[in-house]
């Protein structure tokens, strides 16, 4: 049995030598990663050498170990290729939705915003106030009516028009005053 073995040694030996150093170009040629050809080579003679004993005694075994490399080279370029594929897909997404917020971005107008924002602001103070006060504020600021007229028009004193309007600009004061803030260092 020893003489036996050293055979089957001797004979890999000379398999490995002869072909080795080819098998591992062939692979390097696909797979452009010269350790991993070597490591597919290498993974390829020791299966042929483990499995030896079950294969068929007229086996072409340099076919059988470059077949086995063949498609250890297929799996490795089938995963790149999948990987690359994913890897666009994301670069893709990531290019859209820079795009996306480079776009968004161009068309944001500030003022527009901080207007929208303090009409709303606007709205809801006045909502807050007495209704003799904000209609007071309504008929002075968006009616352009002086005191006198809201005076004459509501049967009220200069003086009642004058404080329900600093009453209301105090209110309209503290609600805005992070705008007020941003306004004047703009």
């Amino acid at each position: 049995m020893v003489g036996s073995a050293s055979v089957h040694y001797t004979t890999f030996e000379q398999l490995f030598a002869a072909y080795y150093g080819r098998f591992v170009r062939f692979a390097d040629t696909y797979v452009r990663n010269r350790a991993v050809a070597e490591d597919f080579t290498t993974e390829a003679f020791m299966h042929y050498w483990e499995h030896r004993d079950s294969l068929d005694a007229d086996l072409n075994v340099p076919a059988y170990i470059l077949t086995i490399i063949k498609n250890k080279s297929l799996n490795y370029l089938e995963h790149l290729q999948v990987r690359e594929a994913t890897a666009e897909k994301i670069r893709g997404h990531a290019e859209w939705e820079l795009h996306t917020r480079i776009t968004t971005l161009e068309a944001c107008n500030p003022d527009e915003l901080f207007a929208a924002e303090v009409m709303e602001i606007v709205t809801k103070a006045l909502a807050s106030m007495p209704e003799k006060t904000r209609e007071i504020f309504e008929l002075s600021r968006f009616q352009n009516k002086s005191y006198k007229e809201i005076a004459s028009q509501l049967g009220l004193s200069e003086k009642s028009i004058e404080f329900h309007i600093s009453k209301s600009i105090k209110l309209l004061r503290e609600k805005l005053k992070d705008y007020l803030l941003v306004y004047f260092f703009l």
